[in-house]
């Protein structure tokens, strides 16, 4: 047993020594006579200026997934907002005032992003779009949807231009109507939940980050959350 340790401890020694001896051949080898270590450049861009290249030419997409994830996340709490104010249960929580407030400003900040993701898209080199693509529904080519042999066209961007036009019409009857005609206001309201419903499929369909995985149960579970709350509210308003 002590003679196989030897043996094996100058097996090890002599590979060592092996290595050694190698590393020294190959560094000298790369040394000219003046001592100096060759560096060879290879042609090309720098890895900053491939960052820069890449950051100049898919920073629409970065924008436009961005502000998706905004606008959701702000029609996700506008809605849940809206039935809490409804209900009464926001009350909890805030005062009157500020409850009001908050739900206004959730509705700002989810019409400012519903404009800058339509806007990114136009300045996207790899998804063309126009400004009448993004503002005439099913005068896109993207991504076309066919139902048990009917072709719908671009039916999923469709849904995201008319829920842009949903939005308009709900932060504008909510600033010039919600005094002056009430009724009027509160049938324009309703049209929140078939915006919700429209954004839902288009992102469910469309973006990128929910084609799979986590994100995508994530967001169906958002979805039957929506629905719960949606179903609720009926109930207290005894349609149901």
């Amino acid at each position: 047993m002590r003679q196989f340790m030897t043996a094996t401890i100058l097996i090890l020694i002599t590979f060592m020594f092996a290595i050694t001896v190698n590393s020294s051949v190959a560094r000298a080898q790369s040394q000219n006579s003046s001592g100096t270590i060759i560096v060879q450049t290879i042609p090309g861009p720098t890895v900053a200026q491939k960052i820069l290249q890449r950051a100049d030419s898919s920073w629409p997409w970065y924008v436009t997934r961005a502000s998706g994830f905004v606008a959701a996340a702000a029609l996700f709490m506008l809605i849940l907002s809206g039935i809490g104010l409804v209900a009464g249960g926001a009350f909890r929580f805030l005062e009157p005032l500020t409850a009001w407030a908050s739900h206004r400003a959730l509705g700002l900040t989810f019409g400012i992003s519903v404009l800058i993701h339509m806007s990114s898209l136009l300045f996207d080199h790899f998804v063309p779009f126009n400004i009448l693509d993004v503002l005439v529904p099913w005068l896109s080519n993207y991504k076309p949807v066919s139902l048990f042999g009917f072709q719908l066209g671009s039916l999923f961007v469709a849904l995201g231009v008319l829920a842009f036009y949903g939005v308009a019409a709900i932060i504008i009857t909510s600033i010039v109507w919600v005094d002056k005609k009430p009724h009027t206001w509160k049938i324009f309201h309703l049209l929140s939940y078939l915006v919700l419903l429209f954004v839902f499929v288009h992102a469910l369909y469309l973006g990128t980050d929910l084609a799979g995985g986590i994100l995508r149960l994530v967001w169906l579970a958002l979805g039957l959350i929506m629905a719960l709350a949606i179903l609720y509210r009926l109930w207290r308003a005894k349609t149901i």
